[in-house]
């Protein structure tokens, strides 16, 4: 069995439906499954991430894992999971363990790494979906504001890395690599407003932020040291999400879906 945590989220539901289906029996966990759509043939559990020996691993050969969730890989290890999938950030090749995202990232890392079980690490670019973030701007009115406007990002389809994640689950494969998959292009903000834009028919302005707006913003809804960390990330150049990198096509064959199909496949959701 393949158990998959984060099931209603935007990545681990995209694990779901890709192993749903599979000669493999599919079991989803969420805090709560009753809000949850599994495909047929899945089964939805209850289980809380941030009490790792209350889960249960019973008959669970494989498991998608979320990052910051402590106790959790090594549970799943001393129940003899044979392989284990951490989704990861690309900041975790920093090292820099004073920037509050990095460090949760490493430290998932270093846990699936030590854990007994056999592991694959995927440390994405920036997710396509992260567009929905401009849900409640588009309900008000024609102007995006955004922070970072500069900075391009090779935006990936969530569902991309779903269907990677299920090919290694599956196969019992890759183990002890690291991978890094990307969308196809890199974008600035703009960029994707236009496309956005394009695929609704609707005359969209993008208006970036300066640095000292975003951090206001930000901060209604974020605590500092995540604010402070995004700002290491894109402020400061700690990381570069614009490049392209091969993994989607080694391991699914073919390119990674551009953000015009993502837009055009959610389209609905945004209007």
């Amino acid at each position: 069995m393949i158990l998959v945590t984060g099931a209603s989220g935007n990545v681990g539901a995209e694990v779901v439906r890709a192993l749903a289906g599979g000669d493999e029996p599919v079991r989803a966990l969420a805090r709560d499954p009753r809000r949850i759509a599994v495909p047929e043939g899945v089964e939805a559990v209850a289980g809380d991430l941030g009490a790792p020996d209350a889960l249960s691993f019973d008959g669970v050969r494989a498991l998608f894992l979320l990052p910051g969730y402590p106790g959790v890989a090594e549970a799943a290890g001393k129940a003899g999971v044979e392989h284990i999938v951490q989704l990861s950030g690309v900041s975790a090749q920093t090292g820099d363990t004073s920037n509050a995202v990095t460090r949760y990232m490493m430290a998932s890392e270093a846990e699936v790494i030590g854990c007994g079980a056999a592991w694959t690490i995927l440390r994405p670019s920036a997710f396509a979906s992260n567009a929905l973030r401009w849900l409640p701007q588009l309900r008000d009115g024609d102007v995006i504001r955004v922070p970072f406007p500069e900075v391009r990002t090779a935006v990936l389809d969530p569902r991309d890395l779903g269907e990677m994640a299920a090919v290694v689950l599956r196969g019992n494969s890759r183990h002890g690599e690291t991978l890094w998959p990307t969308g196809p292009e890199p974008l600035t903000p703009a960029e994707q407003v236009a496309i956005l834009a394009s695929v609704l028919g609707r005359e969209l302005t993008c208006h970036g932020l300066t640095d000292a707006e975003a951090r206001a913003d930000m901060l209604e809804t974020t605590p500092v040291e995540y604010v402070d960390a995004f700002f290491d990330f894109y402020v400061h150049g700690a990381i570069d999400e614009s490049v392209v990198r091969p993994a989607v096509r080694e391991i699914l064959g073919r390119a990674p879906r551009t953000f015009e199909q993502w837009v055009t496949a959610h389209a609905d959701a945004f209007r």
